[in-house]
């Protein structure tokens, strides 16, 4: 859910649209219920009065609430909304209830704005039918729009080639997901990948030409200069996959501490998009610019005791200052490495500094997500 909207507003006009209104007003955690004056006496206490014509409320409103839903008529619902739609990016799921609350019917933003999850929860609650047409929902395939979303994956361009993908995928042609990072779960475990799409673990050996698009899940930004046949070709999804150790001196600037992770990931080629947490000694624990870099961009800040990180294995320098001031032989490096998980470091300590004089030092590592069992990795075109 947008961490800017309330979750539900729900909107009612008749008699037996109260009851269901209310109903879902009771059931629902942090929903707002909109009641016409006719009826405004009888609901629920904290109700809301909605105008009569519903215009300017849901001018309002529109833009208020992750998940509108209506106990009215779908046509009525549609001309209502249709001068408040901007863009599939940015426009509120909708849903609509029939007046006899036989169906919860998704109306709008089925995928991005989880219109089709929403109508799967109302109709549980009401215990009604659920309504979604969404082709790749309908047919049980993968939804290109959204994959890996409630892992935190995001998607490189929200444009580039999703239309052709989400297309490819429901009319079931020859499609390949190339994952080289991120959780396997992706797509549920105990379910084989849907009809048309092969699996890959690797862009090595790949011929784009012999796939209508290629899926590829990737911390990787030399994707396009490498390989621009593969990268016009495809979607690039970005999982939640790299832990950064960060060490510094005391009181830098969170302009410095930005910059110079910006600066590292660029110089290996590494995605912005995939930082999943920042990682540091507790003696770093109060830094201000960890604790609001980490806040601005919603990443995991960990420390660790410097007895701890002194254990690690698999550090490549050792800091006599660091041992000096902290107690410990390692910051940066030790810290992504025991956050992660990982063996090795795939980035090395590296050191910035910015015209205050302060230092930064950056260290990477991928978290070594496990392995889908269930998918047989095709290579060279053909199964393995």
């Amino acid at each position: 859910m947008s961490p800017n909207r309330k979750p539900y507003a729900i909107y009612v006009i008749t008699k037996h649209g109260l009851k269901t209104g209310s109903a879902l007003y009771s059931s629902l955690k942090d929903a707002d219920l909109f009641v016409s004056p006719k009826f405004l006496e009888e609901a629920p206490k904290g109700s809301k009065h909605l105008s009569l014509p519903m215009e300017p409320t849901l001018r309002e409103t529109f833009q208020e609430y992750d998940c509108h839903i209506f106990v009215i008529s779908v046509g009525a619902v549609v001309r209502m909304i249709s001068p408040l739609l901007k863009n599939k990016k940015v426009d509120p799921a909708v849903l609509c209830i029939d007046d006899q609350a036989k169906f919860t019917i998704c109306l709008l933003s089925g995928h991005v704005g989880r219109g089709n999850s929403f109508t799967q929860k109302i109709a549980d609650h009401l215990g009604n039918i659920p309504v979604i047409t969404t082709a790749s929902d309908v047919s049980g395939t993968l939804t290109v729009d959204i994959l890996g979303r409630d892992l935190g994956w995001s998607l490189e361009d929200q444009d580039r080639n999703v239309t052709r993908a989400c297309a490819a995928v429901v009319n079931e042609t020859k499609v390949l997901f190339v994952q080289e990072t991120g959780e396997p779960n992706f797509w549920p475990l105990e379910k084989a990948l849907p009809k048309g799409v092969e699996y890959s673990l690797d862009l090595e050996n790949v011929r784009p030409q012999e796939y209508e698009i290629l899926l590829i899940a990737s911390d990787r930004t030399d994707i396009k200069s490498n390989d621009p046949e593969i990268y016009d070709n495809s979607v690039i999804y970005r999982p939640k996959s790299l832990i950064l150790g960060l060490g510094s001196d005391k009181g830098i600037s969170t302009h410095a501490v930005e910059n110079g992770i910006r600066k590292v990931l660029e110089e290996n080629q590494l995605s912005f998009q995939c930082i999943k947490a920042i990682a540091s000694v507790d003696a770093k624990k109060e830094e201000q610019a960890f604790l609001e870099i980490s806040n601005k961009f919603g990443w995991e800040f960990i420390t660790f005791p410097a007895q701890e990180l002194d254990k690690v294995e698999g550090v490549s320098e050792f800091s006599e200052a660091a041992t000096k001031y902290v107690g410990t032989r390692s910051v940066s490096e030790a810290a992504s490495l025991l956050h992660s998980g990982a063996k090795e470091l795939l980035v090395p300590k590296q050191k910035y500094k910015e015209e205050d004089g302060k230092n930064l030092t950056v260290a990477i590592t991928r978290i070594p997500f496990s392995v889908r069992r269930d998918i047989t990795p095709i290579k060279e075109g053909i199964l393995l």
